[in-house]
């Protein structure tokens, strides 16, 4: 490994008599990486996050909420106390009415001991199937955020990975440039130095 002094700042553009090509090359790689990196991090991030959020959007106004009714009774005994948590509803069948007027059925949570033909809001998509609640803008933009932060450093990632490993290699042959230089002092020399 070679010697690391204290850290200066932009050593690498300065004007040294030891500076060499390859660490010259090696200050363009690293300024090049890390404006690689921050660049597709954002734009990823952006992207994927500006997606997420069309795609909740999308479904605030294309899903509905429609009234079903429980077409057999929920299994269970029926709660005592009035506020229930979504820890205690069961799965029950239900059927509605879609916007095309055909009858679907289907399977949501309802309370336990639920009795047949209880009224129940389902959300349908625009093909009358189940879906779950659309998000809302606040729950939208958090998801999004997360996505894309996530997207983001996934894509940051890469770049900064293959600038590590070309930065090891311009190291590696660094240190072998000195092994030749010094073999070249050994002769001139007479004696070894290493």
């Amino acid at each position: 490994m070679a010697f690391r002094g204290p850290k200066v700042w932009l050593w690498r553009w300065r004007r040294n008599p030891l500076r060499r090509r390859a660490d010259t090359v090696e200050a363009w790689v690293v300024l090049g990486v890390w404006a690689l990196t921050v660049l597709s991090g954002i734009l990823a991030g952006w992207g994927a996050a500006g997606s997420v959020e069309h795609g909740l959007a999308r479904e605030r106004v294309e899903w509905r909420p429609l009234e079903a009714r429980l077409t057999e009774p929920a299994p269970g005994k029926a709660a005592v106390r009035s506020g229930s948590s979504g820890a205690d509803q069961v799965w029950a069948k239900v059927g509605w009415t879609g916007p095309d007027g055909s009858e679907h059925t289907g399977q949501v949570r309802v309370s336990p001991g639920s009795a047949t033909g209880t009224p129940v809001t389902v959300w349908t998509d625009r093909q009358g199937r189940l879906v779950t609640q659309p998000a809302t803008p606040a729950q939208a933009r958090l998801r999004a955020t997360l996505v894309g932060g996530l997207a983001g450093v996934c894509a940051a990632a890469l770049p900064l990975a293959c600038g590590r490993l070309v930065r090891a290699r311009l190291e590696r042959r660094r240190v072998e440039q000195w092994d030749t230089d010094w073999a070249r002092f050994d002769a001139l020399w007479g004696r070894p130095t290493g």
